[in-house]
């Protein structure tokens, strides 16, 4: 059930911890999504809640969805205004050169008949940047923390295996994938409010992390 993953709610906004595999919205094959459950969410409201942002399907972690329609507006204003505090955890396979810094790669999208669609670095492509810095290595790969200044398709992923040259681990399109999915975790989101408290939320460890070595320090 979805509300039993919520980590925030008032009467503006919901915050869930959205497992990895659960896309947010509904796949062409039909399979279960956050905005075909969206009902299991309403708690005392005749409106189904709405997502104001979006996560790959198999990354898990804070996603945000409004309540209303304003307050949908004020939220999704926020984001486009960059005042948006977005935090990720990732395990890399490989470790990166350095122990932080800043990739500022434009992206864009290409597709071809055999391989379907994907994002590439690409400096005629939107702008995207992200902060990172690592946490720790176990063996060869190493746990991040990343800060997105901006909301890219695919831009944690695209930026870990073309601007560090280690790819986030189980990653099936921009990695190799692994018998642990895809470890990207969207572990905080701090959303300010201009007439009540900022919406600050962190989500548990993912279970995924520890199976993979990585415990919560």
């Amino acid at each position: 059930m979805l509300d039993d993953l919520v980590l925030f709610i008032d009467g503006e906004a919901i915050v869930l911890d959205k497992p990895a595999g659960l896309p947010v919205d509904p796949p062409r094959d039909g399979s279960p999504s956050i905005v075909a459950r969206a009902d299991e969410l309403r708690f005392t409201f005749q409106r189904e809640p709405t997502p104001v942002h979006r996560l790959d399907r198999d990354t898990s972690g804070c996603l945000l969805l409004a309540r209303n329609p304003k307050a949908h507006a004020r939220f999704q204003q926020a984001f486009e205004q960059g005042r948006v505090t977005k935090r990720y955890l990732a395990i890399l396979d490989g470790i990166p050169a350095g122990e932080s810094g800043e990739i500022d790669l434009a992206l864009a999208k290409v597709s071809t008949a055999e391989t379907g669609w994907r994002m590439v670095g690409d400096a005629k492509g939107k702008p995207a940047r992200t902060n990172w810095r690592v946490l720790r290595t176990v063996g060869d790969r190493a746990l991040v923390a990343l800060f997105p200044e901006t909301g890219r398709t695919h831009q944690i992923r695209v930026h870990m295996a073309e601007g560090l040259g280690c790819p986030v681990a189980g990653d099936p399109v921009y990695g190799r994938g692994g018998r642990h999915g895809m470890l990207l975790h969207a572990i905080g989101l701090m959303v300010p409010r201009d007439n009540k408290p900022a919406i600050d939320v962190t989500a548990p460890w993912p279970r995924s992390f520890v199976a993979a070595g990585f415990d919560e320090a």
